[in-house]
């Protein structure tokens, strides 16, 4: 069997490597070409096009990037053509995803969607572009389902991948270097988030001068990148390639929303969730996001357990005040019960298990 597999940022990365391990666990002479990263290519995928060259965030840098972006769209659909696959598997990325979907079912591929878009929170109308192209929706999120089951789709529910990735109570290998109790920086994946988002982050870094500062370095970014970042905080360090590990020694975390405030929760650190996007992204976001919370967190739990700072709310006054409250230890303990409830709410694991199954299977 041959798939075509296309993921186009970190965390898809992530979820796409532990699925092919699945798929390869299931069928070992099964061959996966992906648009990934280096954990999908370590997995065994062959690797044709790397997630950096896609990461393209908020609509003004969509319209700056349209012809690297039309470029890619033209060579993956040559690609896909050439390497004739029995079936294409999208994960998440939907911006570039749905397009695909699109175009590959009037080519008569079979098309499975591994991880929904957000489409519940905005973009509902495109579920209809869902149900006419993909064959079967593959949803991570226990809500998805009625969501999608609204529309008459054929979806089905395997659980959270996260939970195989991130077992209860393993013990932390990151070695301390001052001796401080630590504070996590996640300020994302993608150099336009953390140029937004870090230096609010940083801006609190001398308000707790009894905490070491620890910033988790996206592995597709470059060192170099973060260097003017740590000139002028001798209470600062970059760890990278080693959140799990950062996070699991940390008392708490400032976390960019997405995936990772996820897997903060699951690791069970304490955490205010941030987020900054352009003035024009944000103010477009404004009007059509349909849900009361940014957090996956919150999301799954239906209501306000970690404190989201977003936009303008994003500044010095407030992430002191809400680090200053997750640093207190009841607080922190409410905080951890709270998580506790969301890995029950989530189920138990062997997503990547059952998603592979459903693709091996639905031929």
């Amino acid at each position: 069997m041959k798939l075509y597999i296309i993921a186009g940022e970190a965390s898809g990365d992530l979820h796409g490597s532990n699925l092919i391990r699945a798929l390869k666990h299931q069928q070992t002479d099964i061959e996966c070409r992906v648009w990934g990263g280096d954990l999908m290519q370590a997995a065994g995928g062959h690797l044709v096009k790397h997630y950096r060259e896609l990461a393209f965030m908020g609509f003004a840098e969509v319209v700056r990037n349209l012809p690297a972006i039309l470029r890619n769209f033209r060579f993956c659909k040559k690609d896909i053509l050439e390497y004739r696959p029995d079936a294409l598997v999208l994960i998440d990325y939907p911006g570039f995803n749905l397009r695909m979907a699109k175009w590959a079912k009037k080519q008569g591929i079979r098309v499975f969607y591994y991880i929904s878009p957000q489409l519940w929170a905005w973009h509902t109308s495109r579920v209809h572009t869902i149900k006419r192209c993909v064959d079967k929706m593959i949803v991570i999120l226990p809500f998805e389902v009625d969501f999608y089951r609204k529309f008459g789709m054929n979806v089905e529910y395997v659980g959270h991948p996260l939970l195989d990735v991130i077992p209860i109570g393993q013990e932390t290998s990151m070695p301390e270097n001052s001796g401080k109790k630590i504070i996590a920086l996640l300020p994302g994946s993608r150099k336009q988030e953390v140029r937004r988002i870090l230096p609010p982050m940083l801006s609190v870094v001398a308000m707790f001068s009894e905490y070491e500062f620890v910033i988790a370095g996206a592995t597709a970014l470059p060192n170099e990148f973060y260097h003017p970042f740590l000139t002028g905080h001798p209470n600062l360090r970059l760890v990278r390639g080693n959140t799990y590990d950062l996070l699991r020694s940390a008392t708490a975390a400032l976390v960019k929303s997405g995936t990772s405030t996820l897997e903060t929760a699951l690791v069970g650190t304490p955490q205010v969730v941030c987020y900054a996007g352009s003035p024009l992204s944000f103010a477009i976001a404004k009007r059509v996001v349909r849900v009361p919370y940014i957090s996956l967190v919150n999301l799954i739990l239906d209501r306000p357990l970690v404190r989201e700072l977003i936009q303008d709310d994003l500044n010095t006054e407030a992430l002191k005040n809400a680090l200053g409250e997750i640093l207190k230890p009841e607080n922190a303990e409410a905080i951890r019960a709270g998580y506790a409830e969301l890995r029950q709410k989530l189920g138990a694991g062997g997503a990547s298990e059952r998603a592979a199954q459903l693709v091996m299977s639905d031929k």
